[in-house]
């Protein structure tokens, strides 16, 4: 089940419990049942203070729980937390036996706070690069508040729950029954969701905030590059995201950023976040721009309204905002999103096993995702809007190579169909003839490319007709003391490094403008 070097790895894990716990395992004469005694065996071995009992007798087996020494309820996991979900089952074993988790206090206390009964299911699989951040939120909430109750199942264990529930999108969680949402959460995200008092707190701690020398707005490999250049300036910055790591968050794999071999999304947008932490940057998550507000005098404050009505304040700003996947906006999209019509090859494909799907775009990612999902589901049909794909010529040419894959170019996608809340097919025209086609299937991908975060900026900054914001050599908007970096701006070329070089470059220039400005009102008094 372990390897040694799993082994040894995990032994040195378990010698940070604090206080002993039990594993409470309900089982079954399955062959995952067999693999989960072993598992169990496997981590009561290497630890003293960890006990395996093996008469539970939940409704669902296989499954076990991870409880305090004395206790029977905590975290339950439901088949086996192996793959992207190991790193799971380790947490979830350190915070019961009482390690403290690397989450910032405030956010413990406000999950310890919330009042209510609280019963959620999450369901995952053991290849989503996604399901870790919610399972491990969901997770850690089950052990600092016992109004919480956490169940993590793996799909590929109880395919008839996942049926029967309409799963189509991974994850997936359910709170007392009900849908609650689906994909990547932050335990923060989480909590803010259930306590609807928390915005009005968080307006207020932004409120009190004072002034930055730099705010940067987004927290992608740009603005986290923004945000570590010019904190070594030893000026005061801030940095306002909806999500740190932005569209990192979502990608599988990355190959190309100098220096680093090869590394996945989530642990890059970790590493990025833990060396803009390393200069003391005020980090604010959860945070997302609603207006932008240019100083009414030279040198004067900029300011950024956020969506819980909050304002902050800085000296200069620089918007590292992104961008998002572009819907492909036709009929029955919205209607069967998580449905049928997904985003993330690589967290949803396993959901479509043995399936037919499409995928919409020729581009790198819709060539990449099709071939990733040839090796899944039954068969693969793609769609392209131009005459030819798009995308580099070493990966066409594996694709056409693959005998489940049929490919459709100068091919408009012209609406997803569905019955009974799910998908099943696709029609599209072929721009050559204007003749209508309908594919029957269960699932279709979108990947054709990113539209730039840049709605609230309408009517302040200056923007291209795809809506990114127009900026010169050194980042400078048009508007004085707002700089602007990373996949929202006019600069070619939508890639991690060249983001991150553009980050950097916006921080050179906001503090080269700071330089230049008269010294505030209160240095001067000093």
């Amino acid at each position: 089940m372990l390897d040694d070097t799993l082994k040894s790895q995990l032994q040195q894990y378990l010698g940070m419990l604090r206080q002993p716990i039990t594993l409470i395992a309900s089982l079954d004469d399955s062959a995952t049942g067999g693999e989960m005694l072993e598992l169990m065996q496997t981590i009561a071995g290497l630890s003293d203070k960890v006990t395996l009992d093996t008469t539970g007798n939940d409704a669902r087996k296989p499954s076990f729980v991870i409880a305090r020494a004395g206790d029977i309820t905590g975290v339950r996991f439901a088949g086996l937390p192996l793959g992207h979900e190991f790193t799971s089952l380790v947490l979830a074993l350190l915070w019961t036996g009482g390690h403290p988790p690397k989450v910032e206090a405030d956010v413990i206390e406000s999950t310890k706070a919330l009042d209510g009964d609280f019963s959620f299911e999450v369901y995952m699989s053991l290849s989503c690069h996604n399901c870790p951040d919610v399972v491990q939120a969901l997770s850690l909430m089950a052990i600092v508040n016992p109004k919480v109750k956490t169940v993590v199942i793996e799909g590929g264990a109880f395919q008839q729950e996942v049926t029967e529930r309409e799963i189509m999108a991974v994850p997936m969680v359910f709170l007392n029954g009900q849908v609650f949402g689906s994909g990547r959460m932050t335990v923060e995200e989480i909590v803010a969701k259930l306590d609807t008092r928390s915005g009005d707190r968080e307006a207020a701690k932004l409120n009190a905030k004072d002034p930055f020398d730099v705010l940067i707005v987004g927290g992608g490999p740009a603005g986290a590059a923004a945000a570590v250049y010019a904190a070594r300036k030893g000026i005061r910055v801030g940095v306002a995201a909806e999500r740190f790591g932005g569209q990192t968050n979502d990608t599988m794999a990355i190959e190309n950023y100098i220096s680093v071999l090869e590394t996945d999304g989530p642990k890059f947008a970790a590493a990025l976040e833990a060396q803009v932490r390393h200069y003391e940057v005020d980090i604010m998550n959860l945070q997302r721009a609603e207006k932008l507000i240019p100083a009414s005098e030279p040198g004067g404050l900029v300011q950024v309204q956020m969506s819980n009505g909050g304002v902050l304040k800085a000296r200069s700003v620089i918007l590292s905002t992104g961008a998002r996947w572009r819907n492909v906006n036709v009929p029955g999209e919205q209607e069967y999103k998580n449905k049928g019509v997904a985003y993330c090859p690589h967290c949803d494909g396993p959901l479509f096993k043995g399936k037919r799907t499409a995928v919409i775009g020729g581009g790198n990612s819709g060539v990449e995702a099709a071939i990733d999902l040839a090796g899944i589901v039954q068969h693969v049909t793609l769609i392209e809007f131009a005459d030819q794909l798009k995308a580099d010529a070493v990966l066409v040419s594996k694709l056409k190579s693959l005998p489940n894959v049929s490919i459709h170019t100068n091919a408009q996608t012209t609406e997803i169909t569905g019955a009974e809340g799910k998908v099943n097919g696709l029609r599209y025209k072929d721009r050559a003839t204007n003749e209508e086609h309908l594919v029957t299937l269960e699932g279709v991908f979108v990947q054709i490319g990113l539209v730039p975060n840049t709605e609230f900026l309408k009517g302040t900054v200056e923007l291209s007709r795809f809506g990114e914001i127009v900026v010169d050599a050194k980042g400078h908007t048009n508007v004085e003391g707002v700089f602007a970096a990373g996949d929202c701006t006019t600069v070619p070329y939508k890639q991690i490094v060249i983001a991150a070089g553009e980050g950097a470059k916006a921080a050179l220039s906001a503090f080269d403008h700071l330089i230049r400005q008269p010294a505030p009102a209160e240095a001067v008094a000093a």
